[in-house]
């Protein structure tokens, strides 16, 4: 990790407990925004088990396994709901299809924006929410200081690494300005939480 990062984090006694037992490695920038965000709305409130094996069956429909806008946009509704996906998820791979067929997607002109400006662009999108393009931003473009506060394991993660007894708005507003200690690189800190919430599962699948 990063010597500035580790700075940063070591003003937080919890994160820089995690980051002492923790490792997060650096992630590479992805080179198709349009599957990445296609991959992202596949994974909505899934495992990721269960959302890499309903994506593999998507990506299995097409040519080189490709799915070019065009040809998904042709697909029927019951081809797409035989591989895994839900109603509601068919309409949206549809929509991000045809937002790629008249927008400029291209890796070098999203990364040209802030942060805002993509979720802002990206949120157009029928099916579309905050969290799914926050999850681009930190998985397929590197952003250094993305925090999803609604993420499930982050609020339960964050809940217990914090003792913090309060729900609902209460405990949402107590997050972000737990998160705030992070800046401007609340990317890691979020990082931390995930790999903490993952080795918790894995120590109680052990029991």
């Amino acid at each position: 990790m990063d010597k500035a990062i580790v700075e940063i984090i070591q003003h937080d006694r919890v994160m820089a407990k995690l980051a002492n037992t923790l490792e997060v490695k650096p992630l590479p920038v992805t080179t198709d925004i349009y599957v990445d965000m296609l991959e992202n709305i596949v994974s909505q409130q899934l495992s990721g088990k269960v959302a890499k094996v309903i994506f593999k069956r998507f990506l299995d429909l097409f040519p080189k396994r490709y799915p070019n806008p065009e040809i998904l946009l042709q697909f029927d509704d019951s081809r797409l709901r035989e591989v895994g996906l839900s109603g509601a998820k068919t309409i949206y791979v549809k929509a991000m299809a045809e937002f790629a067929l008249i927008h400029d997607l291209s890796i070098e002109t999203i990364q040209q924006l802030s942060d805002h400006e993509i979720i802002k662009l990206l949120t157009q999108v029928k099916g579309v929410g905050v969290w799914t393009t926050q999850m681009l931003l930190i998985f397929s473009l590197g952003r250094p200081d993305v925090f999803p506060v609604d993420d499930l394991a982050i609020r339960q993660g964050m809940a217990e690494l914090y003792d913090l007894q309060s729900t609902g708005r209460q405990l949402r507003q107590e997050l972000i300005e737990i998160a705030k200690k992070w800046k401007p690189y609340s990317t890691w800190g979020t990082r931390l939480v995930w790999a903490y919430v993952n080795s918790q599962k894995k120590n109680a699948a052990r029991l």
